[in-house]
């Protein structure tokens, strides 16, 4: 059995952020594993620019963002494993001892003093869709048509139309576009779009394809190959209104129907998971409910912007790389986190003011639509914080900071972060 003080599973922009950081906080002995067969994750395919605008300052592609960390991974002679695929993840008295394949080096036991979990997401696929249809040939998730269009030159189809508008879908809807195929629209089931803004600016509206609101794919029609979808507008209920279908002719049909963490591993250790963010839930460290595993980015919950995953990662990265030095400080009892109004969920799920950094960044997500809104933090009622917001949708995070002054001498109580209208306030 191999031993290492810190391993890093996925070698993606989380993987490598976290990676870079514990060894800049001083643990030597770190090993990222990356069942793909180069670093750098789904960068490496997001082959368009507005990368690396919070962290560098520039507007990068993905693979040029990604070859930042690398070159930075590579001058401090970080060790990584590729095509490694982690199988098990357990933990044995102090240690966690993954298990994982690799082309390389064959079975492998790995025993750490700590673990960070840098998995990233998948994309859910037609079979959670439930519809009816045979399975046709030119069935796509989005992600999967990016692969094929910017790192083998295939081309799916020439008539689309693209189901989900989060970004992967949107972006994909300008990369075929310029491909010289026929996007006929993207339906989104909604009555709002999953994507950021910009997007939705820079990838439709520029190129005049129509978003369809509170609208999804009643039928998909075609036997060997994809010959064209019905569409219906939803009612409130997210069920289809008769009398609304459209048929549209296409020969690909596109999903991007929504990002889910890969927390198979994190399950087997026992890690608690979030039900809406189906991501692991973490403390302010970003430490889970096991001892010594840590996790950030995509497999923590699905962000929309890279910059906070690696700013996320670096901080699971040093805090991990404290917990093994035994710099993390005794524990003064857990506050839990909670949100209220819009808010659908608060990433860490709990602080503990004794373990806190100067400042706590809380990570959120609004579950619609607001104008004029506000973002609170309470203590047990108390207003902590009040900031003016003028517009918050699904499809973008928010955060917001907690310092550390605002805790002095607390050991219990409930933190509510709190998101609205400025009418909803009082």
């Amino acid at each position: 059995m191999k031993q290492h003080d810190i391993v890093v599973i996925g070698g993606g922009p989380a993987g490598l952020a976290a990676a870079i950081a514990a060894r800049e906080t001083g643990v030597q002995d770190v090993l990222i594993l990356e069942r793909e067969p180069e670093l750098g994750g789904i960068l490496n395919q997001c082959i368009h620019n507005g990368f690396g605008l919070h962290t560098f300052k520039e507007e990068l592609t993905g693979p040029e963002y990604a070859a930042r960390y690398e070159d930075k991974a590579a001058a401090l002679d970080i060790p990584y494993l590729l095509g490694a695929t982690v199988i098990d993840l357990a933990r044995q008295g102090e240690k966690i001892v993954v298990t994982a394949i690799s082309r390389t080096e064959g079975y492998l036991e790995i025993e750490a003093k700590a673990a960070v979990l840098a998995m990233g997401c998948r994309e859910r696929p037609r079979g959670a869709l439930n519809t009816p249809g045979y399975r046709p040939a030119g069935i796509f998730s989005a992600g999967t048509a990016q692969k094929l269009v910017n790192r083998q030159g295939y081309m799916p189809g020439k008539k689309v139309v693209i189901l989900g508008s989060g970004d992967i879908g949107l972006i994909m809807a300008r990369r075929m576009t310029l491909e010289g195929a026929k996007v006929q629209c993207v339906a989104e089931i909604m009555p709002y779009s999953g994507g950021l803004k910009r997007n939705i600016v820079q990838c439709l509206d520029d190129y005049g394809i129509p978003l369809k609101l509170s609208h999804t794919v009643v039928e998909i029609r075609g036997k060997e190959r994809v010959t064209g979808v019905t569409i219906a507008q939803v009612d409130e209920k997210m069920k289809p209104i008769p009398g609304t279908e459209e048929d549209i002719d296409c020969d690909t049909l596109l999903l991007s129907v929504g990002l889910i963490p890969e927390n198979e591993l994190s399950k087997e250790i026992g890690v608690q998971l979030n039900p809406v963010t189906n991501g692991p839930k973490v403390n302010e460290s970003l430490e889970t409910n096991i001892p010594g595993v840590f996790a950030c980015g995509n497999v923590l919950h699905v962000h929309d912007l890279v910059d906070y995953v690696s700013e996320e990662a670096d901080q699971a990265g040093r805090n991990c790389a404290r917990y093994v030095l035994g710099q993390l400080g005794e524990s003064a009892g857990e506050l839990p986190l909670f949100p209220a109004g819009a808010a659908r969920y608060t990433v860490p799920c709990t602080l503990d003011p004794a373990r806190m950094e100067e400042n706590t960044v809380v990570r959120f997500r609004v579950g619609r639509n607001i104008r004029g809104g506000l973002v609170r933090v309470l203590l047990d009622g108390k207003e902590l914080y009040r900031r003016k917001r003028q517009v918050m949708a699904p499809g973008e995070m928010e955060q917001v900071v907690l310092k550390k002054e605002w805790f002095a001498g607390v050991t219990d109580g409930e933190i509510t972060v709190w998101a609205g209208g400025e009418e909803e306030a009082e």
